[in-house]
């Protein structure tokens, strides 16, 4: 060991010296996937290395007769966070040093002279600094070594900065040979986007004795990604044998057949591939269609062409800055109109309203509510460009990911683009536990800030991950802003983070006293950094008013309020507007436009409070 580095130096070995000097090595398949078929009801598939050590070992026997060279211990998920998740932490050294003695039991069952990795996986989004992270990786590293792997295989890796800080922790405790891998998509990048050429550049320089692809999407897509790693490196290819499905509970892979491995193999070893073998679906019948493609010394039976998508011609599509931007920039004075969408599948009742405000040009915009109170409703997306397209009345449709993933997310932003849609606006939506299903929880993989990069990043050409769209986006995204939360200094936070990724318009809760607005930029030097729409309730009655200050989140009314509509009695309604009214007015010196809120289940009557 180097006492000024600290980290072991690795010296020639037989993995090496065959790596460097004999023909591919073979390696086993899918070994999890396999596990959890055999064994049912495990918790994680490094479980069956306690509960059920013989099936373990007889599917390692299975890949050593089927000619694998190299076997994987059952350990790809067995650091201790990820083990905690299943309640299996207290078992982290057992799980670990069994993986190893159940292949080496495997090893000594068949007489072969076959290499034993020690698998070690991701950790997954358990957060913590890369010295946290390293450590987890260190851990089960020495626990691998210590009961006899002889090398490591650091797979299934989709982040490259958690992959280096795998390989600097694993090398800080071992001097065992590492081989790195990350998984790929079709295009030869990862999840993440970073290419294949960019990861083999960057990790070739650690010292690692073999890098290459796993899991990802198949075949094709390892071997392209392998042939942009170059040269320098041993490179290694175990792809997934295609795109898994389900079926009830059961993961169902592809039924390729023997000789689409076999030209694989050969394929992987003109490419330069030192080790070959497989991930997810494959069996011991595709390792021995490798096994012989290898001993053959088998050519491909045609050339390897990775064809580029072939693309229309793209319209040179400039940038044209939509009304509501234009009028911001310009300083005139916006008001929109804020109208549920459907409860039903019709939009007719809505494209009326729609008409009405733009003949009487009572309103310049109108914002649609995405599945407000977390009741599903028609798409607020969809809507929007109904009424584009149908009434010619701009739009700023409300956009939540509580109810969608990222794709989710990119997918229904590009179709409102391509639809001529342009404004959003981004809001972390009213919590699912206020919806129609008991017990239903959001998906929320991004939050309100989350949406807006993920929109900052689709005007930039590119998506969530960083990899090239086809043409790029031009929207211009708004966010919420509340002065009259309970955690201001959240709330204020936030609001920076928004401004920070790309916000270029606010719009307020409805607010009923303006005092809880100037306190709220005052905090930003008397005035707001973007311009704000401020949120503009005509209350028809004190019962409204106090379930909504009452019910709803983020809606404060103030107790003068509630009161004038009580005194009002019959005339509930009419003061509501009033109050509606002195506040619109009071606010024009403030803010830059208002959204009016249109009365529930009568909409036209917004026009009793423009007109």
């Amino acid at each position: 060991m180097s006492s000024e580095e600290g980290v072991r130096v690795a010296a020639p070995n037989r993995f090496v010296e065959r790596l460097r000097d004999g023909p591919p090595i073979v390696g086993d398949g899918g070994m999890g996937a396999l596990v959890t078929s055999a064994v049912p009801r495990l918790r994680t598939p490094e479980e069956a290395n306690l509960r059920a050590p013989e099936a373990v070992v007889s599917l390692h026997v299975g890949f050593i007769r089927a000619g694998a060279e190299l076997i994987e211990t059952n350990t790809f998920g067995a650091n201790r966070r990820k083990l905690a998740t299943h309640y299996l932490e207290d078992d982290f050294e057992r799980i670990n040093s069994d993986g190893v003695k159940l292949a080496r039991e495997a090893r000594e069952v068949t007489g072969r002279d076959v290499f034993v990795a020690g698998s070690i996986g991701p950790l997954g989004d358990v957060g913590g600094a890369p010295e946290e992270r390293g450590e987890l990786f260190a851990e089960q590293a020495s626990i691998l070594e210590g009961r006899g792997a002889d090398l490591f295989m650091l797979e299934t890796f989709f982040d490259l900065d958690e992959l280096v800080v795998a390989v600097d922790a694993v090398r800080r405790v071992s001097s065992l040979p590492i081989v790195a891998l990350m998984t790929f998509e079709n295009e030869a990048e990862t999840l993440a986007g970073v290419s294949a050429r960019v990861f083999a550049e960057r990790v070739r320089g650690l010292g690692v004795s073999a890098l290459g692809a796993n899991h990802g999407a198949g075949l094709q897509a390892a071997l392209r990604a392998v042939e942009q790693m170059g040269d320098g490196t041993p490179l290694a290819a175990l792809p997934n044998i295609g795109l898994a499905s389900m079926a009830g509970r059961r993961v169902i892979y592809p039924h390729a057949t023997p000789e689409y491995f076999a030209e694989f193999a050969a394929h992987a070893r003109r490419l330069g591939a030192k080790i070959i073998g497989g991930c997810c679906g494959t069996t011991p019948a595709e390792i021995a269609a490798i096994r012989g493609a290898i001993d053959a010394a088998l050519e491909p039976r045609a050339p390897l062409v990775f064809r580029e998508r072939e693309l229309p011609a793209l319209v040179d599509e400039r940038p044209q800055e939509t009304t509501l931007a234009r009028m911001l920039r310009e300083g005139e004075w916006v008001v929109s109109v804020q109208l549920d969408p459907p409860l039903g599948g019709s939009n007719a009742g809505m494209l009326e309203v729609a008409q009405a405000l733009k003949e009487t040009g009572a309103a310049h915009f109108v914002d649609i509510n995405d599945n407000p109170r977390a009741r599903a409703r028609m798409s607020g997306i969809m809507s929007s460009v109904a009424i584009e397209r149908t009434v010619g009345l701009e739009t700023i449709p409300h956009q939540t990911p509580r109810d969608t993933t990222i794709s989710g997310l990119e997918s229904l932003l590009l179709g409102a683009h391509a639809e001529g849609v342009r404004n959003i606006l981004a809001v972390t939506g009213d919590p699912p536990e206020e919806g129609d299903y008991p017990g239903a929880g959001g998906v929320y993989q991004v939050d309100a800030i989350g949406l807006v990069q993920i929109i900052d990043r689709l005007n930039r050409g590119e998506d969530f991950h960083g990899r090239a769209i086809d043409a790029p986006t031009h929207f211009f995204p708004g966010v919420a802003v509340n002065p009259t939360a309970d955690d201001l200094e959240l709330e204020h936070r936030r609001f920076e983070q928004k401004l920070e990724s790309g916000a270029r318009f606010a719009m307020t809760q409805p607010l009923f006293d303006l005092r809880y607005l100037d306190e709220f930029v005052d905090r930003h030097g008397g005035a707001s950094p973007i311009p704000l729409l401020l949120g503009v309730w005509p209350l028809t009655s004190h019962q409204l008013a106090v379930r909504m200050h009452n019910e709803v989140p983020g809606i404060v009314i103030p107790e003068p309020v509630q009161r004038a509509l009580l005194d009002a009695g019959p005339r509930a309604a009419e003061v509501g507007r009033e109050i509606a009214r002195e506040l619109l007015e009071q606010a024009r010196d403030r803010v830059a436009g208002v959204y009016v809120i249109a009365p529930f289940r009568r909409p036209l009557g917004v026009l009793d409070f423009l007109g």
